[in-house]
């Protein structure tokens, strides 16, 4: 196959590594010192101190590759209007666009999905339908990330824990494309499961992320100190009742309590979250993904929202001071 990760950070490194090791040939599109690292080098991950290192074909300009069978888009939400600028060469009317990142995609409301709004364009996540038009929903298979890694240095991904994906067309049918998607990633051991609705994978996600990551970005705080401050976690369970009705509105229903969430968090420990590592590197945040697309949502589905407006309005103002957002 034709594979080719965009955006070979922290998840895009990960997952190449596995699909170099199941005997793929690998092409990176990267910039700055990854792109550097990546050609003078290989691509590596660590596990403890095991290092795997795997050969790949990184390029700057994905007009120097052709048409590819799959591309894995492993960015931040931030950069992603970039991606879609340069993606068009990798795409063609059979590609697969797997979609490995956190929050609500661009595509969430495609495949007939979303009750009433089905088929809306979210504005939070896709401004003005530039993704959309660069990447059709008809090539994108969704992607739920259940593994945590980080960066040691450019092109050198560490594997902490956790090695789940899950996968699914957002029509939520098993065709023939997402069954050969899914066969590929368990050759490369990672846990891969096939979603009947990748929209409730993405959103159950969701649920526990939108509200301790940008807590954590606020308070420079690991997840454990977090929840263990009853006032903030209560903060928390407010937030998490406003996303599970709206989540009820349009076809996702969650029987989790929040209180049956923290206690699946607090057993991370002292857990720094991404968007705390993004904060403390100087990186731009995911805020418009996790937190001000579910605002939206509310605004669409007659949900009032109070305390992930005043979520969404501290987290935006400490953000835009560090010149993060």
């Amino acid at each position: 196959m034709k594979i080719c990760i965009y955006g070979a950070g922290a998840i895009g490194g990960w997952i190449g590594v596995g699909l170099a090791q199941a005997g793929q040939r690998l092409n990176v599109v990267a910039r700055g010192a990854t792109l550097d690292a990546l050609q003078k080098d290989c691509l590596s991950l660590m596990r403890g101190d095991v290092r795997t290192r795997v050969p790949v074909n990184a390029v700057a300009d994905p007009e120097a590759l052709a048409v590819q069978d799959l591309v894995v888009i492993a960015v931040k939400a931030p950069a992603l209007a970039g991606v879609a600028e340069r993606i068009g060469p990798l795409i063609g009317p059979d590609t697969i666009v797997l979609v490995a990142m956190n929050g609500v995609p661009w595509w969430f409301l495609e495949g007939g999905f979303g009750g009433e709004i089905t088929g809306h364009r979210l504005a939070a996540v896709d401004p003005e339908g530039a993704i959309a038009k660069a990447i059709p929903s008809r090539n994108v298979i969704g992607c739920v990330v259940h593994a945590s890694c980080s960066l040691d240095g450019p092109g050198v991904v560490r594997h902490h824990f956790g090695n789940g994906l899950i996968v699914g067309e957002p029509s939520g049918q098993a065709t023939p494309r997402v069954q050969k998607l899914v066969e590929l990633l368990k050759s490369t051991g990672i846990d891969t499961t096939l979603s009947p609705q990748i929209q409730k994978d993405v959103w159950f996600k969701l649920w526990g992320n939108m509200t301790v990551n940008p807590i954590s970005a606020l308070t420079g705080a690991t997840t454990d100190l977090i929840m263990g401050d009853d006032y903030v976690r209560g903060f928390i369970s407010a937030v998490m009742l406003e996303a599970k009705e709206i989540g009820r509105r349009i076809g996702i229903e969650i029987t989790q309590s929040p209180e049956d969430r923290h206690a699946v968090t607090m057993k991370l420990g002292a857990f720094k979250t991404s968007m705390l590592q993004d904060v403390e590197a100087g990186r731009s945040v995911e805020l418009d993904a996790l937190v001000t697309v579910v605002r939206e949502l509310g605004e669409l589905t007659g949900v009032a929202t109070p305390f992930t407006d005043a979520l969404l309005g501290l987290a935006r103002l400490r953000t835009r001071q560090l010149g993060l957002y």
